[in-house]
This record gives structure tokens, sequence and C-alpha cells, in this order.
């Protein structure tokens, strides 16, 4: 979701192409068809082996979320188009990564603090978690 989210993100700010309702210029690609086709192959990936009717059902509801977003007004055909390249694009990517992500964070270490990052409505930062 990160790798889609990022890059969508980055492209409609540096295309800022006109919506067809003249509602913006962040029109490609198409964020909500990236997010649908990311979770379609999510479920390809996973459910493939058990039930490939799952995948299929996720790929029928993002290609009626890119046709409701051009229905609606929202976005042109390579908006669409596009997005789910992203969407599709994003989840295979994230399965190549994973296993080599996994090595990193998977590492048995004797330090025992942790440092992470938190987020909160109206509060971020940094917190510090351990145990004597």
């Amino acid at each position: 979701a990160a790798l889609m989210g990022v890059s969508t993100h980055f492209v409609k700010q540096g295309v800022g192409r006109e919506r067809p309702n003249g509602n913006g210029e962040n029109s490609f690609p198409s964020g909500h068809t990236a997010s649908a086709f990311m979770a379609a192959e999510f479920l390809h990936q996973e459910y493939k082996d058990v039930n490939p009717w799952i995948g299929y059902a996720g790929y029928f509801v993002a290609t009626a979320t890119g046709t409701l977003r051009m229905y609606n007004n929202k976005h042109w055909f390579s908006d669409v188009v596009a997005g789910a390249g992203f969407g599709i694009a994003s989840t295979k990517i994230a399965y190549l990564i994973y296993p080599y992500m996994k090595q990193v964070f998977n590492k048995k270490k004797d330090s025992k603090f942790t440092i992470m990052p938190y987020y909160q409505p109206g509060a971020s930062g940094i917190m510090l978690s351990g145990r004597l």
C-alpha cells in the first residue's frame, strides 16, 4: 500500500492532468483504481491456489471501481488504466522485496530496546520501548 500510495501521489503531482469534470489537476493516475487493483492482485496472490474465484471477484470489483470513476466523470480512461497498472505493479513489487525485508528485520538482536515512530491525530513522534 505504501508503494502504491507514494508512487501515485508523486505522479499525480508531477503530471498535473485536469479531471474530466474540471475539479482539480490530479487526475492521472486514478488512486481509487490503483487501490482497488492493488487489493485485487493481493487477493489473487494469496488465494490463487485455494480458490481462484476469490481473485476473480477482486478483479471484478476493481474493474467496477475504475468503470465507476469514469462514469462519474472523475477520470479519463487512461487514468484508470494507469491506476490499474500502478496497483498491480505495487503488489508484485511488494511480493518481490518482502523476503529481503523479512531477512533484515527478523535478525536476532541483543538489544532490549526498540525505537519506533508513532502517529495519532494531532501528535507524532518517536517512541522508545524497552525492558530491563
